[in-house]
């Protein structure tokens, strides 16, 4: 089974995320800050991270810098779920690691479309 760690400061974001994916058949957890994040992907790399930009403790760009630079950082897919919606924001998140953006709010089936574009499902 697939993994996903979701990662985002909103409780009801990660809540209706946890339902689309474990629809789609993931194993999911969830982390509420950039540096919680780490903490689980320390414990167990995840196959895909659903990563907000703005949370408190550690943003969601400085989170995927971090993660990109550990030595098994390159493995998840990383999908910046957001509502940063400006192109300065869409190419910083690429630039650091990520491989795919989504809109908030979003419903199964666009978080699904941008999971199978980075071959995650």
């Amino acid at each position: 089974m697939k993994t996903c760690l979701i990662v985002d400061d909103s409780r009801v974001i990660r809540k209706v995320s946890r339902h689309l994916l474990e629809g789609m058949g993931f194993s999911v957890d969830e982390a509420g800050d950039g540096s919680e994040a780490l903490e689980r992907c320390a414990a167990a790399m995840p196959d895909v991270i659903l990563l907000d930009w703005n949370m408190p403790v550690m943003s969601g760009i400085e989170f995927i810098r971090v993660l990109r630079q550990r030595s098994d950082g390159q493995r998840p897919k990383v999908v910046f779920c957001t509502t940063e919606n400006d192109v300065v924001h869409i190419r910083s998140a690429i630039e650091a690691g990520a491989n795919e953006y989504v809109m908030k709010p979003f419903d199964r089936e666009t978080l699904q479309v941008k999971l199978q574009l980075v071959g995650a499902v």
